[in-house]
């Protein structure tokens, strides 16, 4: 009994069929509705018994191909919710190698190790960090946060004197406290801190947080800064957070899901120095750097520290000199996954197509954007900015006499439902917000013209 196909050139002609589909769902991204719900009966195609016997690849082709419709709606040029990256056709090439491969990036001596070596070596030089930088190709920022936190752990307790505690800003991702959970320090003993008008970290409220703490007999042993807050793109003050995190003898940690890469470009390079200072940095490719799902990445600066958080090798797991087994470079010493993906080629493929230029002007572009975007909503009468736009999230409102929120959230819910554009909403100053992100190399002004068009126009409508 194999699996193989009993018919090589049928299912080559299937595959090439599969394949036609996804690049013209690709080339014809920018038409169209950006959402579309699943239909009842297509949910019922996949809502079925265990199957016992099996269909071949021409219905299994025709039935994947039916599926393309009805994603997220991140490769259409208006969407504009959460932190969604694009991707790139050019993904679709590393993604079919790496299935043709199947290998498990844990470990051993072959291409894989080899590849995730490299795409480290380049991030940290992206990122400003040493050449001898550790760090692991994982699936996003909430896995790379939990690797990079249980470093910071336990390197804290070879000298604990007292319970651990952390710090962040009140507009950190929610992964942060999770993984204080996960790691057994509980979402108790991670401060969040006040941030100023900008909505960064308050320093002053930092340092006298700390200074508590010590009062009352914890270990401050974190700082965890952010480089592009999720709600509205907030980056805190990381050199003066480094200096803190330096003068206290604390690990200094940033979550940069998607603005730590906006290093590489021009606009906000200035105010992300900080990030070289990092003694770990969360971030993903597959937000602004336009690599297709998933593909996160974490970086550590001490490798020693990074490598005892997790080399524990059983012995049929034993490395050699020559041979398979053998290899400088096992990513199951650096985190808790031994069977892995070979992520890190759609990675290796996606920096070598297109460049670092090319993907710093398509941060640049985007900033550009969110400015512009705020320049349409201060000529409204009907619109007003509920946060300052420092990289390229876009919060704003349509000014209602009553039930404010409510008739903002449903204008959100009527812009996905037409298909016309997907922002998300989030909450600012007690205030309901229209967000709009923009992590998109497709998205042109006239989309988002096309968008303040119609939250004017279903505004106006909600009124009456």
């Amino acid at each position: 009994m194999t699996l193989d196909p009993k018919d090589w050139d049928a299912f080559r002609a299937s595959a090439h069929k599969m394949l036609d589909a996804s690049i013209d769902k690709l080339a014809n991204a920018n038409e169209g509705r950006v959402w579309t719900p699943l239909p009842e009966a297509e949910k019922a195609t996949i809502q079925a018994d265990l199957p016992i016997q099996g269909k071949s690849t021409d219905e299994m082709q025709k039935q994947l191909q039916s599926f393309l419709p009805y994603g997220v709606g991140n490769t259409h040029p208006r969407f504009f919710g959460w932190v969604h990256g694009t991707g790139a056709p050019s993904g679709l090439m590393a993604e079919i190698a790496a299935a043709a491969m199947n290998v498990n990036a844990g470990g051993r001596d072959h291409v894989a190790p080899v590849v995730e070596r490299q795409v480290l070596a380049w991030s940290a030089e992206m990122m400003g960090m040493p050449a001898a930088t550790s760090g692991l190709i994982v699936s996003g920022t909430s896995m790379a946060t939990i690797i990079a936190l249980k470093v910071a752990r336990d390197q804290a307790m070879q000298g604990a004197n007292g319970a651990l505690v952390g710090y962040t800003s009140e507009q950190t991702h929610s992964c942060v406290a999770q993984a204080f959970d996960i790691l057994g320090l509980g979402r108790e003993h991670l401060r969040k801190i006040t941030c100023n008008a900008a909505l960064e970290m308050d320093i002053s409220a930092l340092k006298a947080a700390i200074a508590k703490d010590k009062a009352a007999g914890f270990m401050p042993f974190l700082i965890v800064g952010t480089a592009g807050a999720v709600n509205m793109g907030a980056i805190d003050d990381l050199e003066s957070l480094a200096d803190i995190a330096a003068d206290q003898g604390m690990w200094f940690h940033i979550d940069g899901a998607f603005g730590a890469t906006a290093k590489i470009g021009q606009h906000a390079r200035a105010r992300l120095t900080g990030v070289a200072r990092a003694d770990s940095l969360a971030f993903d490719f597959h937000k602004w750097l336009q690599v297709n799902y998933e593909a996160g990445c974490v970086l550590i600066r001490d490798e020693a520290a990074h490598r005892a958080a997790f080399s524990d090798r059983p012995e049929y797991l034993r490395g050699s000199e020559r041979g398979l087994a053998g290899g400088a470079f096992w990513a199951v010493d650096y985190g808790p996954e031994l069977s892995r993906g070979f992520r890190a080629l759609k990675v290796w493929a996606h920096l070598k197509e297109h460049g670092v230029a090319a993907l710093a002007a398509v941060i640049d572009r985007n900033i550009e954007q969110a400015q512009y975007l705020e320049r349409l909503v201060k000529a409204s009468d009907k619109l007003e900015m509920l946060a300052p736009v420092p990289l390229n999230i876009c919060c704003f409102r349509y000014k209602f006499d009553r039930d404010c929120d409510a008739l903002n959230e449903e204008i959100v819910v009527r812009l996905q439902e037409s298909g016309i554009a997907v922002p998300s909403t989030t909450v600012l100053g007690g205030h309901m917000a229209i967000r709009v992100n923009l992590t998109n190399h497709r998205t042109r002004e006239s989309d988002l013209d096309m968008l303040v068009e119609a939250v004017v126009r279903i505004g106006g409508e909600l009124e009456t």
